[in-house]
């Protein structure tokens, strides 16, 4: 095998990221960087990467199991596989997040054993990840962002002008028209995606490490990454994608490996044309899943929840209606969709309802059991029997430090308390015990902090603090955004047992499919006005499009 040129002698850094003292870094010379695209491609049959017999252990839980996986130079190579198979840590182990020393195993990087001790060495390497969460600063510019702590200095001082010179050709590459000088918090979760891939790029890399790339974008802006990862796959970048899309990842890799209970399963080339993705599933869960949707039969009564002629202006920009004059109903026992492309306002309509906690209110009315109700708090939403699923669960919906029982019952702590009022600590363990059994939450015991578990386990979790409260109305939004294909299925049983209990759901979906295989009816959303509504069984997903897409009331 002909190998890339490495350092002959490995840099030795005091101290490093990983704070473990001194320690050796793999570095490799120049000359890597320097490699041409048509040499990369001309080695595309060769191992890039080779990951043999990886075993990470956290307290309790052995995250991977012996887990051999190769990546083949040029290819864009898919991980697949439940939340919590393996996948994240894996790749973690891979860059350095997780140092050399509290693994075992051997990682050979272009033909060479790797020996990172802190991101900042796989980066040297060339190997840069992009995490699930974006790693940029809001408040910072473009150009701020990608050569924060990587900048370009001349006579010791930042060079801001060759900064913002190499940025706009980097933002070019990715297909970017955006000033470099734009602040982070002015761009879209597509475009800053899009950054973070120039700011790999500005970082010479050869292996691109991306973990659920396109789970919060929409169809043309996930579109548009794939077709980047493509182009960059033509010029001899190697990939490696994590995502949960099934039918995403047969459209680009080459290869997939697959990941379950922390063990490599199977890896297999993709045929264009091809590929199954029942296979995959099936391999991912452990089982078959004879339909992505569980079957149901709603049980539908009488109107519980409906919100009338609702009116908000954006906060940040005076005389902007982010909703305008939106009416809608909920029966008990239904689950409605609301569709819309991102920035239609769902989440605006879904958060100002509940406890009015974003946006200005203008005007609207909000009945419960045909009652009107004042739900101008979170506390008052909560005690009116009121529930709200956030979008953004690392944000809004959990505390990371927090541990798993406090989560549970955070949101209705007078159902922990005894008769003096105090929180009783063997209440709290109990019902998280319960729901954790009934969830059934991954974690070797409630006691666990948040950040320990995984994307769908994290999910399960506010689930369950919002179910802990037995509300009568739940609006859901995006409650299966970034978890696999078997905790969506589990997610789905749950939303339709608590419809069958004769509860109103409120389910916010970016995924159209998904709306027609759980809902009852769909509204669709339009520039923050309702363009229509219809029965699941009349909709179809080219209706639904083209109610989305047009600012007239459709009947």
């Amino acid at each position: 095998m002909t190998t890339l040129p490495f350092a002959t002698e490995p840099a030795v850094i005091p101290g490093g990221e990983s704070g473990l003292g001194a320690t050796p870094e793999l570095e490799i010379s120049s000359a890597v960087h320097q490699t041409t695209a048509a040499s990369a491609h001309q080695n595309a049959t060769e191992m890039i990467l080779q990951m043999r017999n990886i075993t990470k252990v956290f307290p309790g839980v052995r995250a991977l199991d012996n887990v051999t996986m190769e990546v083949r130079a040029g290819d864009i190579h898919a991980i697949c596989g439940e939340n919590g198979a393996g996948k994240s840590t894996l790749m973690k182990v891979l860059s350095g997040v997780h140092p050399y020393g509290t693994y075992e195993g051997e990682i050979i990087y272009q033909g060479e054993p790797a020996v990172f001790h802190s991101i900042k060495a796989s980066e040297k390497a060339g190997i840069v990840i992009i995490h699930q969460e974006l790693a940029l600063i809001p408040e910072l510019s473009i150009a701020e962002n990608i050569f924060l702590g990587n900048h370009i200095t001349h006579n010791g001082l930042i060079d801001w002008p060759e900064a913002y010179r190499r940025t706009e050709e980097l933002l070019a590459r990715v297909g970017l028209s955006i000033p470099a000088k734009t602040q982070i918090k002015h761009l879209g979760v597509g475009q800053q995606q899009l950054v973070e891939i120039a700011k790999a790029l500005a970082k010479d890399v050869q292996l691109l490490i991306l973990d659920e790339p396109t789970s919060a974008l929409n169809e043309e802006d996930a579109g548009n990454l794939l077709d980047l990862l493509r182009d960059l796959k033509t010029k001899g970048i190697t990939s490696i994608m994590i995502s949960h899309k099934i039918g995403e990842l047969v459209a680009i890799a080459d290869t997939v490996t697959i990941l379950r209970d922390g063990r490599s399963v199977d890896t297999y080339p993709i045929i264009p044309g091809q590929a199954d993705e029942d296979r995959i599933i099936r391999e991912m869960v452990g089982r078959s899943l004879d339909s992505r949707y569980p079957t149901h039969t709603s049980t539908i009564g009488e109107v519980i929840f409906e919100v009338v002629n609702w009116t908000i202006e954006d906060p940040n920009v005076p005389g902007r209606l982010l909703c305008k004059d939106m009416s809608l109903d909920v029966r008990a026992g239904e689950i409605v969709g609301l569709a819309g492309l991102m920035g239609a306002g769902r989440t605006e309509f879904a958060r100002s309802v509940f406890g009015r906690n974003f946006g200005i209110y203008r005007e609207g009315q909000v009945f419960l059991h045909n009652q009107p109700v004042a739900l101008t708090s979170v506390r008052a939403a909560i005690r009116s029997g009121v529930a709200y699923v956030a979008e953004d669960r690392k944000m809004l919906g959990l505390n990371l430090l927090d541990d798993v029982k406090s989560t549970v019952v955070s949101a209705w702590w007078r159902g922990v308390c005894s008769l003096l009022g105090l929180i009783d600590s063997t209440k709290v363990r109990s019902v998280a015990e319960e729901y954790r059994k009934k969830l059934n939450i991954k974690t070797a015991s409630v006691d666990r902090g948040i950040s320990t578990l995984s994307g769908g386990n994290q999910q399960k979790v506010v689930l369950a603090k919002w179910l802990f409260p037995a509300p009568d109305v739940l609006i859901m939004d995006e409650p299966t955004r970034g978890i696999d294909v078997g905790a969506k299925y589990e997610i789905y049983k749950i939303i339709q047992e608590l419809a069958d209990q004769g509860k109103a759901v409120i389910l916010i979906s970016s995924e159209l499919p998904e709306l027609l295989g759980i809902a009852d009816r769909i509204y669709t959303i339009c520039e923050g006005r309702i363009t229509g509504v219809t029965d699941k069984q009349d909709a179809t997903q080219e209706s639904l499009m083209r109610m989305m897409t047009t600012t007239t009331v459709l009947r």
